[in-house]
């Protein structure tokens, strides 16, 4: 197919996680009830951190930036499937399957810059302490973050352009409940080397360097925690990290599992692509509101309804 004015009609067919109708509303249900868990948790997380001063710091800084990350990523591809399944109609138009794409590659890529900060954040606030402040000024944290969106969006825009100047076959079925970019690449007619380059250059890229920075950075705090003479002391320090580790364990966990399926039609590729996309923004709320007494009380003190735990 040419690309020009017959992009405007071509449609990919989303073939989703399950072609059984009597499990759709199933489907519907639960992830309707998901998406809503997601959005108010993470909205939650923005609006006791904003409200209480004691979190004016960098770590929660770089936390209500994950969160509102996280409500954009699960909205870029939970909203559609939701459409599709109650419309019982499972195409998406082109446009709309390239912004689908862009949005999710921004806010993906920028959950994995916001993982990194945040593991630097700890490094410095145990292994330097007493230099915490002067090194995680708010000018630096408002750059880093700001650098971190500039990278995620360019990159993002790159391969969206990229992808308009291919040409489609007749096959436009993408095995998966989004558009993903490495399926809807092997649908195309056209070259697509220079695609195939700059993905796995910059996936590397931002799949190892980052990925690096979080276990650099951790292998410094355990070296550090264990130099510190009393139990109370370690634990005290560990307790800090446990909340960060869980969220990184969770998204390359995840990730992981999307690009190491043997086959991305599989039902283990799909669920792993539902825990990457869902279940992690999903969870990451609970996990620091659960194991973090600060934000526990921000939350509580925001709701006023449960006493402020001492």
């Amino acid at each position: 197919m040419e690309s020009g004015n017959q992009t405007s009609v071509l449609e990919f067919l989303l073939l989703g996680l399950s072609q059984d109708s009597e499990q759709q509303p199933i489907l519907f249900g639960l992830f309707l009830s998901m998406f809503v868990v997601t959005v108010v948790g993470n909205l939650l997380i923005i609006l006791a951190i904003s409200s209480d001063p004691h979190l004016h710091t960098p770590m929660y800084f770089f936390l209500s930036n994950l969160s509102l990350a996280d409500i954009c990523f699960t909205s870029t591809t939970i909203p559609k499937m939701l459409v599709n399944i109650q419309t019982q109609r499972k195409a998406i138009s082109y446009v709309g399957c390239i912004t689908q794409m862009y949005f999710f590659m921004v806010f993906g890529v920028m959950d994995t810059f916001l993982l990194t900060l945040m593991a630097y954040d700890r490094f410095v606030a145990i292994c330097h302490p007493l230099h915490y402040m002067v090194i995680m000024n708010p000018r630096l944290c408002g750059l880093l973050v700001l650098v971190s969106w500039f990278i995620s969006v360019s990159y993002s825009l790159i391969q969206s352009l990229l992808m308009l100047r291919l040409s489609f076959c007749s096959n436009w079925e993408i095995p998966d409940f989004y558009c993903e970019l490495a399926q809807a690449l092997t649908l195309a007619c056209s070259d697509t080397l220079v695609n195939y380059i700059l993905l796995y250059l910059v996936t590397g890229f931002l799949g190892i360097v980052p990925f690096s920075g979080i276990l650099c950075s951790y292998t410094r705090i355990v070296f550090s925690i264990l130099r510190i003479p009393s139990a109370h002391g370690k634990y005290k320090a560990f307790s800090t990290c446990a909340s960060h580790l869980s969220v990184v364990s969770l998204f390359y966990g995840t990730g992981l599992g999307v690009y190491l399926s043997s086959e991305s039609s599989s039902w283990r590729g799909m669920v792993a692509s539902v825990m990457y996309t869902v279940v992690t923004p999903m969870l990451n709320p609970f996990i620091y509101s659960l194991r973090n007494r600060d934000i526990k009380r921000a939350l509580q003190k925001l709701l006023g309804r449960i006493p402020c735990v001492q």
